[in-house]
């Protein structure tokens, strides 16, 4: 504790208790810092975290720049928006987001929105090789040819001017703020002749995108509360409402419109910004959002059917969430063509599956159909080509400001597909700096060592699967045992490709005719991906507990046979997490076995995968 103290301290501006009085003339206002590291990453939402954290894991030196108090971006407390990505089940999102969200179960079993804000937080601050700028906006870039070489910051918290000096650079802001380097992007929607789209319903391309989003949350609640919205807010009547409301004929497409009822509702309706600029106007569109919400909620509460009478206002958000405003331009423009035929991609790195959800620029002040969803594929590849820029060789980026058209960006704009962009832009930092090229030769010469990798750190891949280790193929096991090699670490279109274990009764053994040298195993255990509770909540402030995943391993060991006799090799207690990377001091073993001793509920623990190291 003494030392965890003292190193603290060494990180602070700590004052001598002998220093003379600071006043102005012994004195400055604002503190200068340089800093520098290999990868710089300007954005602390989830593909911010996801390509931080992903970087720091292989062995990168990280600095994560934010501009807000606390990381996760539009799933944070200050916004609240839902984590959505794919919708069939078997192609549930995994890696480092389905770490966090399993990190919540254990942490927060309430759900709290403050509390998913430090389980975020916690899984970037637990990296030795990332420094976590909170509160930190990104002013300027520095070039140094076609190159970024710096980025200019501010935190108007400390007072302090960063410069900050990087070898690789990724953008995971949204709003593209390292469009200072030049960088190529577009900003609006594509005519439908230029990627022959056949949603797109305009002939002339144009600026408009999609709004912002100020959220409600509701509370359950026994007695009646009423309330006034403040003079400046909208008052609604019926007839804001009252329109024709006809259900799409065609297959695979639904209209939506605003609900002001409380169920099943995240008020994502409550819409605004598509027709201005939604970065230069960003006071203005969230003064619009208030005044639309608090008129939202006081026609809902106060409505004569008692459709609100039981509900309050749990919250309300300050700052909106924000869906589009630039793509930045790679060597791929994904379109509707390669969303809809499943993304078929040498480079696939990627995946979305949620709909082509495009609304309206006119948003909430639309009488009338305000988002179009069109069906997509259960899952569809994001290439790598999509992740870099064709004209800035060191800038990487993720999230919402990918290489897309406006049609194809309505599907890959969600969270869970933008974290797993940005664990994919991470990953391939870490390739490209150890190798010291740039993303344009990752993707020409190691392409395929950027896939494999991302596949051992539990990315599902389209269209492919993993190879298991070359001693987990090596070794001999039993008939009910050879799924395991399967590399399919889920369920898969009903097919179990794992396998059941009872705890203390039977055991996962692999052997081989001679000791080989063994110092770790991969292990994906199963963390129900069915079940979306994992992620937050629309009602906040309940009192109910969510279910961990019974079927999940809590305590199991790992055991090697050295010199005829096994031994315990590796421990663990309380464990939550879907993959677990365990290392132990190299042995030359002739078997190693996984034992699960007990579970988080089931009488039997399911494992989809360990492989030997």
């Amino acid at each position: 504790m003494k030392l965890l103290f003292l190193f603290v301290l060494s990180t602070l501006c700590v004052l001598n208790v002998n220093a003379q009085m600071i006043t102005e003339s012994n004195s400055s206002v604002i503190k200068h810092v340089e800093m520098e590291a290999d990868f710089i990453v300007c954005g602390g939402g989830l593909s911010g975290v996801c390509a931080a954290v992903s970087a720091a894991r292989h062995g990168t030196n990280v600095i994560l720049i934010q501009d807000r108090p606390v990381l996760g971006g539009n799933s944070s407390s200050e916004m609240r928006m839902g984590i959505v990505g794919v919708k069939n089940d078997d192609s549930q999102e995994t890696g480092i987001l389905e770490e966090m969200q399993m990190r919540n179960f254990y942490y927060n079993p309430l759900q709290r929105y403050t509390l998913w804000d430090d389980v975020i937080y916690s899984t970037v601050v637990s990296e030795k090789n990332i420094k976590l700028l909170l509160n930190t906006s990104v002013q300027d870039v520095v070039m140094d040819g076609d190159r970024i070489s710096a980025v200019k910051c501010w935190n108007s918290n400390a007072y302090t001017k960063y410069l900050i000096k990087g070898k690789l650079f990724a953008d995971c802001t949204g709003d593209g703020i390292l469009r200072l380097s030049g960088a190529k992007y577009r900003w609006g929607r594509e005519a439908k002749t230029e990627f022959n789209e056949s949603y797109v319903d305009i002939t002339t391309p144009d600026a408009k995108t999609m709004g912002n989003s100020l959220l409600l949350q509701l509370r359950k609640t026994d007695e009646y509360h009423p309330f006034k919205a403040p003079d400046w807010a909208y008052h609604f009547t019926d007839d804001d409402f009252n329109y024709s409301k006809k259900k799409s004929t065609i297959p695979g497409v639904k209209f939506n419109y605003k609900k002001p009822f409380p169920k099943d509702n995240n008020f994502w309706w409550i819409e605004f910004g598509g027709t201005v600029n939604t970065i230069f106007n960003a006071n203005d569109i969230q003064y619009e959002l208030k005044r639309i919400a608090y008129g939202v909620w006081e026609y809902m509460k106060n409505h004569p059917d008692g459709r609100c009478r039981d509900y309050d206002l749990d919250w309300i958000g300050s700052l909106p969430g924000k869906r589009e405003n630039i793509r930045y331009v790679g060597p791929h423009i994904l379109t509707q063509d390669d969303v809809m035929s499943g993304g078929h991609f040498e480079d696939v790195v990627a995946y979305g599956g949620w709909t082509l959800d495009n609304h309206d620029p006119e948003a909430f002040h639309k009488r009338g159909i305000i988002s179009v969803e069109f069906v997509a594929p259960k899952l569809y590849g994001i290439p790598f080509d999509c992740l870099y820029s064709v004209n800035v060789p060191n800038l990487l980026f993720a999230g919402r400001d990918i290489s897309t058209s406006h049609m194809a960006f309505s599907s890959t704009r969600v969270m869970a597909t933008c974290a797993l962009l940005g664990q994919a832009a991470g990953t391939a930092a870490s390739i490209t700096l150890e190798k010291n090229i740039t993303p344009a030769q990752l993707r020409k010469d190691y392409i395929s060592t950027l896939q494999a990798t991302l596949e051992d750190d539990d990315v599902l891949l389209p269209h492919r699967w993993r190879k298991p280790s070359d001693l987990t193929m090596s070794a001999k096991m039993a008939d009910s045992l050879q799924v395991l090699r399967n590399g399919i670490d889920r369920r898969w279109e009903n097919v179990d490709n794992g396998i059941w274990v009872a705890p203390n009764a039977e055991t996962i053994t692999y052997t081989w005719k001679k000791p080989v040298e063994l110092s770790g195993a991969r292990i994906i255990f199963d963390s129900d991906l069915k079940v979306r509770s994992k992620r937050m909540r629309k009602l906040e402030a309940t009192t109910e507990l969510v279910n961990f995943p019974a079927m999940m391993a809590k305590d199991f060991k790992v055991e090697a046979r050295v010199g005829g006799k096994w031994q315990t090799v590796y421990t663990d207690k309380d464990n939550y997490l879907r993959l677990r990377k365990v290392s132990f001091d190299k042995v030359k073993a002739d078997a190693l076995r996984l034992v699960v001793t007990s579970t988080w509920g089931a009488p039997y623990a399911h494992v989809f995968a360990f492989d030997a190291l």
